[in-house]
């Protein structure tokens, strides 16, 4: 379960509104507790997904755009948990992604399976038109495969 505030979602579908109709992308700040997380701060980032970044990523959808493809760099994925560790709040960790699907369901890809980690929760809003809809998470069971994690709000 990942636990999270009405803003939290909020900021992540305004977000995801604003870069339409490329993929959004960003990280997710908290704390990791028993058998659920809890989210502190989400980080909107630059999607760099470029070629140079496709080449990282070797298979069929290299050459797909930011519009069905999102990479963080890892300098600001080292840097927010550099920083997250010594934060005001504590020490927090990134304990999930959030991205977008634009004009397509709240549902992981396989290429959004083969490059997710074990342990983190994947937040995803589908924006159809512009307009953020279905927002759902998801994390990776031992055979990395991806299963529905559950939302609560927290105040």
């Amino acid at each position: 379960m990942i636990r999270l505030s009405q803003e939290h979602l909020q900021s992540i579908r305004t977000y995801a509104e604003s870069i339409y109709p490329d993929e959004c992308c960003g990280i997710i700040l908290g704390y990791l507790a028993d058998e659920s997380k809890t989210v502190v701060e989400v980080m909107p980032t630059e999607n760099v997904w470029n070629t140079e970044a496709a080449a990282e990523f070797p298979g069929e959808r290299t050459t797909e755009s930011k519009r069905r493809q999102y990479a963080i760099a890892p300098e600001i994925m080292l840097k927010t948990q550099k920083e997250a560790r010594v934060s005001e709040a504590g020490s927090l960790n990134i304990i999930g992604i959030f991205h977008s699907h634009p004009d397509h369901p709240a549902i992981p890809s396989e290429c959004d399976r083969l490059y997710a980690w074990q342990g983190y929760s994947y937040i995803i809003v589908s924006v159809q038109k512009g307009k953020a809809g279905e927002l759902r998470s998801w994390s990776l069971d031992d055979t990395h495969q991806f299963q529905a994690e559950a939302i609560e709000n927290i105040i």
